[in-house]
């Protein structure tokens, strides 16, 4: 089967996806595809110097490799970024003709590829293509002086992708064709430390289809579902599933639209991003009064709920160790599971286009997403797309 890409609009018709018994007939519980881990995201950018100049002066990621005119690179130029477990990298297009510049005209800035870390890439990529992936790339190896790396790329949502390295004993600052970076002296970090999520918005009816992609061909599970009565305002709602693979350490929330009196969030970012894609990363800190206070400073926008939001909050989530006035006077939210409690807070979109934005949370021992916390959140977003009349 072959899996296209898939963008319903604001239309509310049937899938135009379908999944066939015989290519995704699986065992319960039978991990296929074994990562270790996400090795890098990759965005698409209008101009890969000034987004990788943002991402060090504002989020304190340091610039570890680039690859450019002066690395034998014509087409594209790419900075890679790194701060504790998270690698970044920007990518910008040196003519007009390039993939990369069509993407981002279409798209506007905005996540590109999700690489994942893999012990044998050709046995991931024989399962997972055998199981309906859209094929993009065949297994290749990069050589370089520093050692070499195999990859192979396929398609998922819209013009999304997923990338599975294999790196073996490559020490090259990142990938062949790459150096290290030579330039100004890094900033202070700002205490982020992995990325705890990724959420993806798919068009109408789109949600199901993606989950049994993930679950079938991708060998993931269901960790955690919302519809409508649990995602919703008065004027707008949507649905989310969450899955993630085997060793828990990659996980992907699926939204969809849910029928309102307005334009929901997800409708919006569709919209905009013109078809499916990747909504926003959560970001991890072991100090998240820090983190936000420093980002703050450096000018990063938060969403701010209405002080309603905290009033009688300690009832809410009990006892928690920040203060409940640093909470408030930052805008943070707070939520507690079976399990523990979390400290979320989202910025407000990284580009022009209302589409892409960053999460940054702190969990201690909470497993949850902060489903205590929607309906404010929701509420707070509503109240921007009507400054941005796209509500």
């Amino acid at each position: 089967m072959f899996w296209g890409r898939v963008w319903a609009g604001r239309k509310k018709g049937k899938s135009i996806m379908t999944v066939t018994k015989d290519h995704l007939n699986l065992g319960k519980g039978q991990d296929i595809l074994p990562i270790q881990r996400i090795d890098y995201v990759e965005f698409y950018v209008g101009n890969a110097r000034q987004a990788a100049h943002y991402y060090r002066t504002v989020f304190g990621f340091e610039i570890v490799a680039y690859k450019g005119l002066e690395t034998g690179s014509r087409d594209t130029t790419s900075y890679v970024l790194r701060q504790n477990k998270i690698t970044f990298v920007v990518t910008g297009a040196l003519n007009p003709e390039s993939p990369v510049a069509e993407h981002v005209k279409l798209h506007g800035d905005g996540v590109k590829d999700i690489a994942f870390l893999v012990d044998d890439v050709n046995k991931v990529y024989t399962e997972v293509t055998a199981r309906g992936a859209r094929s993009i790339q065949e297994p290749v190896d990069l050589q370089d002086r520093y050692g070499h790396v195999r990859k192979a790329v396929i398609g998922v949502y819209g013009d999304t992708t997923h990338t599975f390295i294999q790196r073996g004993d490559y020490i090259g600052p990142f990938l062949p064709g790459y150096q290290a970076f030579e330039g100004p002296a890094s900033l202070s970090k700002v205490g982020l430390s992995s990325l705890d999520h990724m959420v993806a918005n798919v068009g109408w009816n789109e949600m199901e289809p993606w989950v049994e992609f993930y679950r079938k061909v991708m060998g993931f599970s269901q960790l955690a579902s919302f519809d409508d009565k649990d995602i919703s305002t008065e004027y707008t709602a949507l649905m989310s599933k969450v899955m993630q693979n085997g060793n828990g350490r990659v996980k992907l929330p699926i939204n969809e639209p849910a029928p309102g009196t307005r334009k929901s969030q997800v409708e919006e970012y569709l919209d905009f991003y013109r078809g499916p894609g990747i909504q926003h990363l959560a970001l991890t800190t072991g100090n998240i009064l820090k983190t936000v206070e420093e980002l703050r400073r450096r000018g990063v926008d938060f969403i701010r709920v209405p002080d309603t939001y905290y009033e009688n909050l300690a009832e809410r989530v009990g006892h928690i160790k920040e203060p409940l006035d640093e909470i408030r006077r930052l805008g943070l939210l707070v939520d507690r599971d079976d399990e523990g409690y979390l400290v979320q807070i989202f910025t407000r979109p990284q580009a022009d286009r209302p589409t892409f934005f960053f999460e940054i949370i702190q969990r201690h021992h909470a497993r949850s997403f902060g489903k205590g916390n929607f309906k404010a959140l929701f509420e707070a977003i509503e109240a921007d797309q009507a400054l941005r009349g796209t509500l």
